[in-house]
């Protein structure tokens, strides 16, 4: 016999044939005792769970009638009187929660991604819908089922990055879709979702995912995401070389564990930023030349730094050259001449004249004017 709480709330025979517990309450008490996971429940807190506050006159008939009609319907030796009150007789995975802890269990230790997927896929495959659905809004079945809930997700998250390392990625990004949107503020998830899309070649969806998570936080709850998820948006933005998956021959056992690790665990380095100091090795030092020495041949340190190409100037230094090519071939008189500015050429002593153009005076032979 075994016992479904992963969905609607169901009993299964040997030959896997559906077992139908009848009555509301029946059910009810069965489901009570499914959640407690063989452990005794008190009598007191079954009648409270089965009647709440409105009992029936005689409680204790009124319940010992109920484990009457379950112990007809799953056997006598099922439902076991154990002092401070009835628990339930289970033997290893007869209940599907149990079984796909099993499996969870089992894939963990893997190394091989592929394998490690294929287990955890076969453990999420034993979900039929919400836990103990008939009961969802019971209170003696919800912390139970919270806690289902939150060990599928975690398994969901797992198997995903198991597909990641495995190379899953266009596979990975497409499916997690759906369950993004169900959760939406869950960090691993986004986190795995974010290096899938990345992967498939989809950075900017990856960013838009990390810019929509960090706007619902600030809006729902005034906070930031987390420092590993944060690490992970940087590491996009720059497209860090971390994030690309460990190449690995055709069917030999991939490192999984590695892969959730450089997924939001590792730092990712900084990307390099305009206006950001980044470390560098200290320069050479230069020795300085021996005092008084001449300075190198063509160095002119009284000359400004060499200006940028401006359209236009070529005229300006042409005319330039020639008057201080006059004026050094005379006999030594100091010829008289007066400087012609080119229509678009600034001059009147602002900087922009041939007197304060080191470049010119390069040009023709290093003596300024």
């Amino acid at each position: 016999m075994r016992f479904g709480v992963l969905g609607p709330l169901v009993v299964w025979g040997d030959e896997g044939e559906t077992i139908t517990v009848p009555e509301t309450k029946v059910r009810a008490l069965l489901a009570d005792l499914l959640a407690h996971e063989g452990g005794p429940v008190s009598v007191d807190r079954l009648l409270h769970d089965l009647w709440g506050d409105g009992p029936p006159g005689r409680p204790a008939g009124a319940l010992q009638a109920k484990v009457s009609q379950l112990r007809r319907v799953l056997g006598r030796d099922r439902v076991v009187r154990q002092p401070p009150g009835y628990r339930l007789r289970l033997d290893d995975d007869e209940v599907d929660a149990v079984r796909f802890r099993a499996l969870v269990a089992q894939a963990r230790p893997l190394q091989d991604p592929r394998a490690r997927a294929a287990l955890l896929s076969e453990a999420l495959d034993l979900w039929r819908g919400i836990p103990y659905a008939d009961f969802a809004d019971e209170e003696f079945v919800r912390g139970a089922a919270q806690r289902l809930v939150e060990q599928r997700l975690a398994v969901a998250e797992e198997r995903a990055e198991a597909r990641l390392a495995a190379g899953d990625h266009s596979l990975v990004a497409g499916e997690l879709a759906g369950l993004v949107a169900q959760h939406p503020l869950r960090e691993r998830l986004r986190g795995v979702q974010m290096r899938a899309l990345y992967l498939a070649g989809r950075q900017s969806e990856a960013l838009a995912s990390y810019e929509d998570l960090r706007s619902r936080l600030a809006e729902e709850l005034g906070v930031d995401p987390g420092p590993e998820l944060g690490a992970l948006h940087r590491a996009v933005l720059g497209q860090d070389p971390v994030l690309a998956p460990a190449r690995t021959a055709p069917g030999a056992p991939g490192n999984g564990h590695s892969v959730p690790g450089t997924l939001l665990r590792s730092p990712a380095r900084e990307p390099v930023r305009p206006g950001r100091h980044q470390p560098t090795a200290p320069p050479t030092p230069t020795p300085a030349p021996p005092p008084g020495s001449p300075p190198p041949s063509g160095v002119h340190p009284n000359l400004p730094v060499q200006l940028t190409p401006l359209v236009g100037r070529g005229q300006a230094l042409a005319e330039l050259s020639r008057l201080l090519g006059d004026r050094t071939a005379g006999d030594g008189d100091r010829p008289r001449w007066r400087r012609k500015d080119p229509p678009g050429v600034g001059g009147g002593g602002r900087g922009g004249g041939p007197r304060r153009d080191g470049r010119a005076a390069r040009q023709v032979g290093g003596r300024p004017t």
